[in-house]
């Protein structure tokens, strides 16, 4: 059970204690990628078909305050954050594709910079460290060090983003154009932590 200190923004659990350093989930598997276009739903949802029965939870996390779509349910908001729900399979939103290829649950929170970490752990406040979580976050991988980080590329990357500090991070380098050729993304989830396989 998470607790958390919103004054500080410092985070307390059973396994760690937290104030801007990095902590490790290892039921975490994250996602970043190095631009728009760059597949990171498609690998998400990918893992999502090959483990359905692990009952994974998928969170998508933006720091661009978009419109609110319909089949989002507000969950909690405050100053530079919101989180909601995805409660629709129909569409053609990211949280949509996620649902469709297996999720349990899937979260979608706009956060400002300085509340990611806040707000995260809210999303987790009721997840034990033994469900699997998917996360698509470039930003998160600054505070958690996931069971697993991927990071995806392609060669119709728009809005390229500066991956150069995450990039020296252990991860999985996997590129767009080659997961239709792959039988499975090479990760897994046993004894409560991602691994690559």
């Amino acid at each position: 059970m998470h607790r958390i200190n919103p004054e500080n923004q410092q985070v307390t659990t059973e396994f760690f204690v937290i104030k801007n350093v990095q902590m490790k989930i290892p039921n975490l598997l994250l996602v970043a990628g190095r631009g728009t276009n760059a597949g990171k739903t498609t690998v998400i949802c990918r893992i999502l078909e090959q483990n359905e029965d692990k009952k994974i939870i998928a969170v998508k996390i933006t720091p661009h305050f978009h419109e609110i779509t319909p089949g989002l349910r507000l969950l909690e908001e405050g100053e530079g954050y919101a989180i909601y729900e995805e409660t629709s399979r129909e569409g053609i939103k990211d949280t949509n594709r996620m649902i469709r290829a297996g999720a349990s649950r899937v979260y979608f929170a706009k956060v400002r910079d300085d509340k990611l970490l806040f707000a995260f752990n809210l999303i987790m406040k009721n997840t034990g460290s033994d469900i699997p979580v998917i996360c698509e976050s470039p930003a998160l991988r600054n505070f958690a060090e996931p069971g697993v980080f991927i990071i995806m590329t392609s060669d119709v990357i728009n809005k390229p983003h500066d991956m150069s500090k995450l990039e020296k991070l252990p991860h999985l380098l996997l590129k767009y154009e080659d997961l239709a050729e792959m039988q499975r993304i090479p990760v897994g989830f046993e004894n409560r932590t991602w691994a690559g396989e």
